[in-house]
């Protein structure tokens, strides 16, 4: 059967289960005894067992597999459920989600997981699986793995089980040569020749021929009867000539019978698969056609019907859709200059519709954050635990919706932000008991919507910021001086610590403190047109609020002049737009500003900052827009204004990546190009 029309299906469905295992399975260590919980769980693991076995994926298919036996010993009560058993099973579902992301990168999703099918065979056979040895272990490979188990036929079993009532042990034994071995055939040759002193050799894969024509790569694997101990076993093998590596694993007669059984299973659901999917196949050969579809029959009621789309389609149709706006902006100037009145309707219409049409696009591109949110509650777990604390992660707002675009630049920021978190901010569960705190802190991850941006908020009730140890950091690094640093607020002490290279931690760890992060933070949110914004209460905690606008592509903008040139604000800045009079103009601190409704606001006057060149400098009246980055404002001087407008954001391309307070261009209706103005970069 051709599974290859499946695989993007598999894929995106993998990718569904694997995180409804992640949510559930953080619910579980919560409800250890909700059998409920176990359940879903196991319905996700089935379902995923089944599915990649039927695709040929046997890595994925014998992991879950063994992942699902561990689940259904625990909704039978036959096994409780305790942080260390979940560390394997987290284990488990990151190993698979890593071979169904190399699947679709193109790979064949092999990845050796002998260990963690290990530990689970342990957990599922009642042997007790060390309690700080679990995740580092994890991390090592093994040497042997699923696809070179050792099977075993009847007889073979009947030998080794005859031998169990003799008191022998049977072990499975890898061993592993230098990669530059010469004569492997010669190797083979001592090692079975000692392992026939110590016992009876059942078994070996490859086979004995294929050892002795040396047609296996480094790895060979052999079943041993014997009554040795482990350790000489592995001990004397160790000393044969370029052998790296032996590892020696006792097994049982349940472990080999259950093995057998399993691989039998996994082979029978795989058949039952195909002649399901070519049912299924025949089924939808006998649909109704698309005309037969158009006209439903009496009492026939129309369901919820969802396609998935290539996200490459979507970009694709945002790009054509982008020309269009282009061309109607083009056909808005021409109606303008030949006040046709047919013309003028026809594009009045044609602006209505692109207009429709240019909402429904954008709504298609728009993604819940939930997608970036869905891999914190497993980070913030295993920090918790990396660090010895207890943390509470809530998240809230996560169906909120951003632009696709947007979506993909976020997450790396909010990773930096919650690890700063639970690093610096949230403290020791002893130091918190001994300030009146619960042992358990808590870190909030909200978002919500709010006029045309999204504000992504991390708060915490933790230690909140250090004034003085900031600004001592600040000093010696000579981002402030003594001076300043006395005249500075809490707030813009705060703010410090976005600087580049700053780091206020004592000891440099695999969680932070290396002088990076948090000005990288600020740049990529400054960069998708977003700002960051810090309040902290110092013992009580901290908020790190982000602001981030819908869409990049295409913007509402004010366009004006400056000279002989048109330049686009975007709206998202813009507090309003005034005239001013040269006379209200004052000077402070060697700079120009304005009085605006008893504020201070500094004026940038952007013929300066652009070099535009002017007949005249004597203008009685200056136009102004007046612009926010968080909650600093300037006055942008310009000639004058032109009105709002949407218009497509188009990048400068790779020559041009450093133009200072450019953010991009845009063509107008009138074919002129305009250049977009960086608002966060004009104002300091």
């Amino acid at each position: 059967m051709d599974t290859n029309q499946y695989l993007e299906m598999f894929i995106e469905e993998s990718k569904e289960h694997l995180q409804a295992c992640n949510e559930h399975l953080l619910e579980l260590e919560k409800n250890p005894s909700d059998i409920a919980i176990v359940n879903e769980v196991f319905r996700s693991a089935h379902t995923l067992k089944g599915m990649s076995a039927t695709m040929g994926y046997e890595d994925i298919a014998n992991l879950t597999h063994k992942m699902e036996n561990v689940l259904d010993i625990i909704r039978n009560n036959g096994l409780q459920v305790t942080p260390e058993l979940l560390d394997v099973v987290f284990i488990a579902v990151d190993q698979l989600e890593e071979m169904v992301l190399d699947i679709a990168a193109g790979g064949d999703g092999k990845l050796n997981v002998a260990d963690t099918v290990q530990k689970l065979h342990l957990i599922e056979t009642g042997e007790e699986v060390p309690v700080a040895a679990t995740i580092v272990e994890a991390k090592v490979e093994a040497e042997t793995s699923q696809d070179n188990w050792l099977s075993y036929d009847d007889y073979e079993l009947t030998v080794i089980q005859q031998s169990f009532e003799q008191n022998y042990q049977t072990y499975e034994i890898s061993v592993e040569l230098r990669e530059d071995c010469l004569l492997k055939a010669a190797r083979v040759y001592m090692v079975f020749e000692l392992l026939e002193k110590m016992g009876d050799v059942i078994k070996s894969s490859p086979p004995v021929e294929k050892l002795e024509d040396e047609e296996f790569d480094n790895l060979f694997y052999i079943a041993l009867v014997t009554n040795e101990p482990k350790d000489d076993v592995q001990k004397k093998l160790m000393k044969v000539s370029e052998v790296t590596e032996v590892k020696v694993i006792p097994v049982t007669i349940e472990q080999l019978k259950n093995r057998q059984n399993n691989a039998l299973d996994l082979v029978e659901e795989k058949l039952q698969k195909e002649v399901h999917n070519e049912a299924k196949a025949n089924i939808t050969k006998s649909q109704p056609t698309e005309a037969e579809k158009s006209t439903p029959s009496k009492g026939q009621t129309a369901g919820n019907k969802t396609i998935r789309v290539n996200i490459e389609r979507l970009d694709i149709l945002m790009n054509l859709f982008e020309e269009l706006v282009i061309d109607r902006g083009r056909l808005q100037s021409i109606s303008e200059d030949l006040s046709n009145s047919e013309l003028d309707e026809t594009v009045e219409r044609m602006s209505r519709i692109t207009g429709d049409l240019q909402n429904i696009i954008l709504n298609m591109r728009m993604v819940p954050v939930e997608t970036v949110f869905n891999r914190f509650p497993r980070m913030v777990r295993q920090l918790a635990r990396d660090l010895n604390k207890k943390i509470n992660l809530e998240v809230i707002g996560a169906e909120t919706e951003l632009d696709r675009t947007v979506i993909d630049e976020i997450g790396d920021p909010l990773v930096h932000l919650i690890r700063n978190s639970l690093d610096h901010g949230v403290e020791s569960p002893e130091i918190r008991k001994a300030n009146g705190k619960p042992e358990e802190g808590t870190v909030v991850l909200r978002a919500y919507h709010s006029g045309n941006h999204v504000f992504i908020e991390i708060e915490d009730d933790g230690a909140g910021i250090n004034r003085q140890k900031v600004l001592k950091k600040a000093i010696s690094k000579g981002i402030v001086s003594e001076e300043m640093a006395t005249t500075l607020t809490d707030k813009q002490v705060a703010e410090l610590i976005l600087s580049s290279g700053f780091s206020t931690a004592d000891v440099i760890s695999d969680v932070s403190g290396r002088g990076v992060g948090l000005d990288v933070v600020k740049t990529t949110i400054e960069s998708l047109g977003g700002t960051i914004d810090i309040t902290s209460t110092e013992g009580k905690g901290s908020l790190f609020s982000i602001q981030l606008p819908l869409t990049l592509s295409i913007i509402s903008v004010m366009l004006v002049e400056l000279g002989e040139e048109i330049y686009a604000i975007p709206l998202s800045s813009i507090i309003e737009t005034a005239i001013i009079r040269s006379s209200d103009i004052l000077n402070a601190h060697n700079q120009k500003v304005i009085d605006f409704r008893g504020k201070v606001v500094p004026l940038v006057f952007l013929e300066d900052v652009f070099d535009v060149p002017k007949e005249s400098n004597e203008d009685e009246f200056h136009s102004v827009v007046l612009v926010r980055k968080g909650d600093k404002l300037a006055g942008l001087v310009v000639d004058s204004f032109i009105g709002q407008q949407e218009i497509v954001l188009k990048s400068l391309g790779t020559y041009l990546t450093s133009v200072f307070a450019i953010s991009g261009a845009t063509i107008l209706g009138n074919g002129k190009v305009a250049l977009i103005v960086d608002c966060n970069a004009l104002i300091i």
